[in-house]
């Protein structure tokens, strides 16, 4: 009988974009109030020893993880793709602006092919990220499965 627990966490954050050569409105600077749900797979800890003992991960340590990869790099910054010709990015740094240039079009999915790139690494042993959900708009989300990209 097989063991496996999926545990899902919800962060919240704030984020403006513009997607470079867009053919609509988001081409524009605009921002969004993220919600992002981070859920995990594996199996409890045996180990009656261990502190962790029952626990697939500490919620504790998934917040941890998630806040140093994602949300407090993303909350309250402009992202853009680093290709992009606005001339007055050169200026916001100096403004106390947070301001992240990425190789990427800084769209949804690919934002969530990035948070899954970060955070896979981090889990503990035997803790595997299952899925990312990134909603930019209460009913506008973005989806990534482990399964999906073996």
């Amino acid at each position: 009988m097989g063991r496996k627990i999926r545990l899902t966490k919800e962060f919240r954050f704030e984020m403006a974009h513009a997607l470079w050569k867009y053919d609509g409105l988001c081409k524009h600077f605009h921002g969004h109030s993220y919600i992002l749900r981070v859920t995990v797979m594996g199996e409890p800890i045996e180990d009656k020893k261990s502190p962790k003992y029952g626990m697939v991960m500490d919620f504790g340590l998934l917040k941890q993880i998630v806040h140093e990869e994602v949300v407090d790099r993303m909350d309250h910054a402009l992202v853009l793709n680093n290709d992009s010709e606005h001339q007055a990015l050169l200026s916001l740094p100096e403004m106390g602006e947070r301001v992240i240039l990425t190789q990427y079009q800084p769209t949804c999915e690919n934002m969530l092919l990035e948070m899954a790139e970060r955070i896979k690494p981090r889990l503990p042993k035997g803790v595997l990220l299952h899925s990312l959900r990134l909603n930019e708009t209460a009913n506008s989300f973005a989806e990534w499965y482990a399964e999906d990209n073996k």
